[in-house]
């Protein structure tokens, strides 16, 4: 079978992300940095070949792919399997007063996201065979779908930059 290359984005920088807020699945607004990174993105993207474009169905990674996906006239297809992980009661909260607080037990389980990163995957190189494929998804499910790809723990895979790309080949 053909190879699928996979280009894995994080979204553009949010409102929440420069104020250190556990944004989890809301569904977040780029600011003006973000807006800028997703252009220049798109820029930096815009002679490449892009087959389709997936985002997660939240607004932050809709919005940044459709600036990437623009020059392309390519529709963003979204899907909710790249969501961020479900932060439960840590939702809203300012990160750095979170540190030493007890994990909330409506957290996504690890496994449970591993298993949404897996499925994934498997959606990518089913539904896109030998396709050039950019998909903007969050930090901490871009880690887990990499954590999977590799075989690592999610510890051993480095935290992505906003409007950061990292090429997958599935």
């Amino acid at each position: 079978m053909a190879t699928t290359l996979l280009y894995l984005v994080r979204h553009g920088e949010t409102v929440d992300n420069a104020n250190q807020i556990m944004q989890g699945q809301t569904q977040g607004a780029l600011n003006e940095r973000g807006i800028q990174q997703a252009k220049e993105l798109s820029l930096q993207w815009q002679d490449r070949p892009i087959d389709a474009v997936i985002a997660s169905d939240l607004k932050r990674a809709i919005d940044t792919a459709s600036i990437v996906a623009e020059p392309h006239h390519l529709e963003v297809h979204t899907t909710p399997l790249l969501r961020e992980r479900d932060w439960g009661d840590f939702t809203g909260r300012f990160i750095p007063d979170l540190k030493n607080e007890p994990w909330p037990s409506n957290v996504e389980t690890l496994e449970n996201l591993l298993s949404r990163a897996g499925e994934f995957i498997a959606y990518v190189k089913a539904t896109y065979p030998g396709k050039k494929v950019l998909a903007v998804g969050h930090g901490i499910i871009n880690k887990a779908i990499q954590a999977v790809y590799y075989g690592k723990s999610m510890s051993d895979v480095q935290r992505m930059m906003n409007a950061e790309v990292r090429e997958l080949e599935l």
